[in-house]
């Protein structure tokens, strides 16, 4: 009898942790990729956080004053850069305070407070210059800090002098009525031509100049403004408006400039009056003893020392030698 002879085949084992093999193959690449978003997130934190903190303050409204997010913002602070911003520039009349600076403190201006708003001022010179303004005799300006007057010199002096004439006086008049109330301060300047003057008043376009504005300063302080508001400047003919090459040119470089700074005088305080009385006090006291010396003694002497310094002294001895207390180590 023929039997078949069973055949064995060895089957092969199952591989059921292939599986693996994927499932380590993602988890590598989801940890990269989450590397890659935190190490993205710390270089990016700060920024997030401003802009979180901006949203938070204009999208959540805090329950009562005083709270909020606090923290940096992105968005700009309103802040007030002159009174253009508080005072507008309507045709209406501006109101607001008046502030008011130091008039020791006039060079430095961060220090000095805000006057009258010249915005109202000008309104004010325009109707009482019209006439002026329309012929060109006159002009107004306005920039971020000044306000200027200019006068063509032909309106109050005569060629080549600086008294003022009677219609110098009336112009003055209607200017002071608009500038007397207010408390800014007030610089007179005064220009030329480039024409060489030499005559036995003035030896300079920028003496002339000079006495030019000093006269109007003058006439200013006699129809009421504060003196303590004044200052004088003189340009002679070395800034120009206009060329210098032609007579009408000329004409306009003529001039005084009344201009009108945006900042204000604050009278001094009783104890900055009493610091200055004490300043001055002693100051007197040093000229009397000085005053004395040069009497009893003889002229008093300025040295100049060979290292540098001064010395003051009334001897007679040769001012070459330094007494060894004086001399350099």
């Amino acid at each position: 009898m023929y039997r078949h002879k069973q055949k064995h085949s060895q089957v092969e084992p199952e591989q059921l942790d292939r599986w693996l093999v994927s499932y380590a193959d993602y988890m590598t690449l989801m940890f990269a990729l989450f590397v890659v978003l935190y190490a993205m997130a710390i270089v990016k934190e700060e920024q997030y956080s401003v802009l979180a903190d901006s949203l938070t303050r204009m999208f959540e409204k805090p329950e009562q004053s005083g709270t909020g997010v606090p923290g940096q913002s992105v968005l700009a602070t309103p802040t007030a850069q002159s009174e253009f911003d508080l005072y507008g520039s309507s045709l209406e009349q501006a109101k607001g305070p008046d502030l008011v600076a130091d008039a020791t403190r006039l060079s430095d201006v961060s220090e000095r407070l805000l006057g009258s708003p010249l915005q109202s001022v000008e309104q004010q010179l325009t109707k009482a210059l019209a006439n002026l303004l329309e012929q060109g005799l006159a002009k107004l300006q306005q920039d971020q800090n000044w306000l200027t007057i200019e006068l063509s010199s032909g309106l109050l002096f005569a060629s080549g002098s600086a008294t003022a004439t009677q219609s110098a006086r009336t112009l003055l008049t209607e200017i002071t009525r608009v500038i007397n109330p207010i408390n800014n301060f007030i610089r007179v300047r005064g220009y030329t031509d480039d024409e060489p003057i030499n005559n036995e008043l003035f030896s300079s376009n920028w003496e002339l100049s000079v006495s030019r504005a000093t006269s109007v300063l003058r006439l200013l302080e006699q129809l009421g403004t504060a003196p303590q508001r004044l200052a004088i400047e003189g340009y002679g003919q070395y800034y120009p408006f206009e060329q210098n090459d032609s007579a009408e040119g000329r004409a306009a470089n003529r001039k005084v400039v009344i201009a009108i700074s945006r900042y204000g005088y604050q009278p001094p305080t009783s104890s900055e009056n009493s610091d200055t009385t004490s300043r001055t006090e002693d100051a007197g006291v040093l000229q009397r003893q000085l005053e004395k010396v040069s009497q009893q003694d003889g002229s008093i002497k300025v040295i100049a020392l060979p290292g540098g310094g001064i010395r003051i002294t009334t001897r007679e001895d040769n001012p070459d030698v330094v007494p060894p207390e004086q001399q350099e180590p």
